[in-house]
C-alpha cells in the first residue's frame, strides 16, 4: 500500500501504542505486520502511601507522545529499532491498547486531571470492599438472585448471587475518590466531570479535549458495565451513588474516534481503535473463532477463551468480557486469571535463588522432580476457582535436602498448574470444545512451563515469534478499520509460530508423572487459604 505525496508513492504504516503497567512501547508496523520501528519508555508508579499505587496522568500523556515521535523519527528513545526516512504522513492509522480497570477524573473545560491515575492495583478501596461484601444490601441483592434464578433458571442470576466487589474493579475506587476529594465532588454537582481509563485519558488528550469516549472491550473490564445489555449499569452506578453523567461514550473497538490534533505529531493521524490489554492479545493471536484460548503469562497469567456471540455466565469466578465489537458483530471472552506469575519469579530472582530468568529452565531440568516442594503462587491471593483474596504465598514440603533447583522447579511448576486449573474449569464451564491455543507473554519464553503446560493440558500449544501481541492487536484493528488489511482472513496469514509444543506422555514429563505431585500442591493451595483475615 502506498500514498502518494509531492508525485511519490511511498509506503504506508499502521501506528500502536501499548500503555502497560511498566512501561509503554509504540511499534511502527509494515503491511506483513512486521515491526519496522519501536520506542519504549518507562512508565513511573507512584506509591503515596503503604497499598497506593498511581500515575501522573500528564506524564503519561507526554510518554504517550514521546514514544509515537521515537518510533517513527530519529530520536533518541530506549528499544529504538532505526528505520531511516519515515514521516508521520506515512501512519496511516494509530491503534492503542492499554491496561485495564486504572482510572482517573478531570474537568471537562480545562482538561486538569482532579487526581493521578489509580492503578488496577491499587488497595485504597480495600474496606470499603470488605463492608460492602459483608453488608446487608449485598446479602439482600444476593437473596434476590437466588430467588429469580429458582423461578427464571437464567444462570445470569445464579451468577449474580455470587458476585462480590473486588478492588480490582473500578467501581468502589472510584466511589472511594468521590468521597475522599472534595474537587471531585464539587465537579460532579457542577456536571463538569470527565471520567476515564487510561484510553479515554488518551483519547482526549489526542483530540484535544472534543472526544470523550471508550470502546466496548475496555468498559467491560471497569466492573460498572453491563455485558449483557452492552451499557453502563444504571443499577451499580445508583447502588454505589456513581454519576452515569461522568462516563464517556462506548464505541466500537473498531471505530474512527477522531483524529490526533495536527499540532502534536505535525499531522492529524486517524485513532481507528481502542482496546484493553488482554482482548487485543487476543486479537493478535488471531483467536477469532469460538473455542479459542490465549494464556497471556507476564506479571500475571491471563487465560481468554473466545465464547462466540454470548457471554458466558460464570459461577466459578472466571469473568464475562467484551471482546471486541465490530460494526454490529460483537465477540465475547470468559476470563481466568492468576495474578503473580512473572511476580513469583521476579521475587525469586530477588531472593538470589538464580541471576538470570533464562537461567531458571536449565535449573527446573537438572534435576528429576521437585523433591516434594511444592510453591503456592498467591501473593495477591488466589483468583478462579478458588477466589481467595485471604489465601497467602507459601513453600510446603521443605526438608534439608532442597536446593535451589528444587525451589526453582517447584516455582515453575506452580505456573503451569495454575494454567491447568484455569483451563480445566474453563471447560467444565463453557463446554465450548477447544479449537486452538496461543501463548504470549515474557513468561511463556520459558521452555519448562510451556512444554510443562502442554503435557497437563494434553494439547498442543503454539508460541509467535514476537510477544508484544496487544500492541498488535490494536494494530490489526486498527489496519482493517483503514483497509490497510483486508479482513480477519488475510490477518491469519500473517501470524507467524515460533515454536509449537506437542504434548509428551514420556516418564520425564508426562501428565500421568504429575498426578500425585498436583494433588500434593492442591493439598498445599488448602493449607495456604484463609491466612489473612482481613477479607
Amino acid at each position: 500500500m502506498g500514498t502518494q505525496r509531492n508525485g511519490y508513492r511511498k509506503e504506508t504504516f499502521i501506528l500502536s501504542v501499548d500503555v502497560g503497567t511498566t512501561s509503554i512501547r509504540c511499534h511502527v508496523y509494515d503491511k506483513e505486520a512486521k515491526i519496522r520501528g519501536t520506542c519504549t519508555h518507562k512508565v513511573s508508579l507512584l506509591y503515596p502511601e503503604p497499598g497506593r499505587v498511581e500515575m501522573d496522568p500528564e506524564e503519561l500523556w507526554q510518554s504517550f507522545v514521546t514514544v509515537v515521535k521515537g518510533a517513527v523519527q530519529d530520536q533518541e528513545c530506549s528499544g529504538k529499532i532505526r528505520d531511516s526516512g519515515f514521516q508521520m504522513w506515512q501512519m496511516e492509522a494509530i491503534g492503542i491498547s492499554t491496561q485495564r480497570a486504572t482510572f482517573t477524573t478531570w474537568d471537562r473545560k480545562t482538561g486538569h486531571p482532579f487526581h493521578n491515575f489509580i492503578s488496577w492495583q491499587d488497595l485504597r478501596a480495600a474496606e470499603l470492599v470488605k463492608s460492602w461484601n459483608q453488608s446487608c444490601t449485598m446479602k439482600s441483592i444476593h437473596g434476590v438472585m437466588k430467588v429469580l434464578h429458582f423461578f427464571t433458571r437464567q444462570k445470569r442470576f445464579l451468577a449474580a448471587s455470587l458476585v462480590v466487589f473486588s478492588t480490582q474493579h473500578i467501581s468502589l475506587r472510584l466511589a472511594w475518590m468521590l468521597s475522599n476529594c472534595p474537587e471531585l465532588s464539587k465537579a460532579v454537582n457542577e456536571n463538569s466531570c470527565c471520567f476515564g481509563t487510561v484510553d479515554t485519558w488518551l483519547l482526549y488528550k489526542l483530540t484535544k479535549g472534543s472526544v470523550h469516549a471508550t470502546d466496548y472491550s475496555n468498559a467491560s473490564t471497569t466492573g460498572i458495565f453491563d455485558s449483557y445489555q452492552m451499557c453502563w449499569s444504571g443499577f451499580l452506578c445508583s447502588l454505589l451513588s456513581l454519576p452515569l453523567s461522568i462516563l464517556p461514550k462506548v464505541q466500537n473497538t473498531s471505530h474512527n474516534f477522531g483524529s490526533s490534533d495536527p499540532s502534536i505529531f505535525g499531522v492529524a493521524i486517524p485513532i481507528m481503535s481502542v482496546m484493553a490489554d488482554q482482548q487485543a492479545a487476543m486479537f493478535g493471536e488471531c483467536c477469532f473463532d469460538t473455542g479459542d484460548v490465549k494464556i497471556t503469562m507476564g506479571t500475571g497469567t491471563f487465560m481468554d477463551i473466545n465464547t462466540g456471540a454470548k457471554p458466558h455466565t460464570s459461577v466459578a469466578g472466571l469473568y464475562p468480557l467484551v471482546g471486541w465489537k465490530i460494526g454490529h458483530s460483537v465477540v465475547y471472552l470468559a476470563e481466568g486469571n492468576a495474578a503473580d506469575t512473572g511476580t513469583a519469579i521476579k521475587w525469586a530472582q530477588e531472593l538470589e535463588l538464580f541471576t538470570d530468568v533464562s537461567e531458571t529452565e536449565t535449573m527446573a531440568s537438572s534435576v528429576k522432580d521437585a523433591d516434594g516442594v511444592c510453591f503456592v503462587p498467591s501473593f495477591s491471593g488466589l483468583q478462579a476457582p478458588l477466589n481467595d483474596p485471604g489465601a497467602c504465598a507459601s513453600f510446603m514440603g521443605l526438608k534439608p535436602s532442597t536446593t535451589k533447583n528444587h525451589l526453582v522447579r517447584a516455582i515453575l511448576e506452580s505456573v503451569a498448574f495454575r494454567n491447568k486449573q484455569l483451563y480445566d474449569i474453563m471447560q467444565r464451564e463453557t463446554h465450548i470444545p477447544i479449537s486452538k491455543i496461543r501463548a504470549d507473554g515474557g513468561v511463556c519464553t520459558n521452555n519448562f512451563v510451556m512444554q510443562l503446560t502442554a503435557n497437563l493440558f494434553g494439547r498442543k500449544i503454539a508460541r509467535p515469534n514476537h510477544f508484544d501481541m496487544s500492541a498488535l492487536g490494536a494494530a490489526f484493528m486498527a489496519g482493517l478499520g483503514v483497509g490497510f488489511w483486508s479482513s480477519q482472513e488475510e490477518l491469519k496469514s500473517l501470524h507467524s509460530v515460533e515454536r509449537l509444543f506437542l504434548p509428551q506422555n514420556r516418564p520425564q514429563g508426562g501428565a500421568n508423572q504429575y498426578t500425585p505431585v498436583i494433588r500434593s500442591w492442591e493439598r498445599a493451595l488448602e493449607r495456604s487459604m484463609h491466612w489473612y483475615s482481613n477479607f
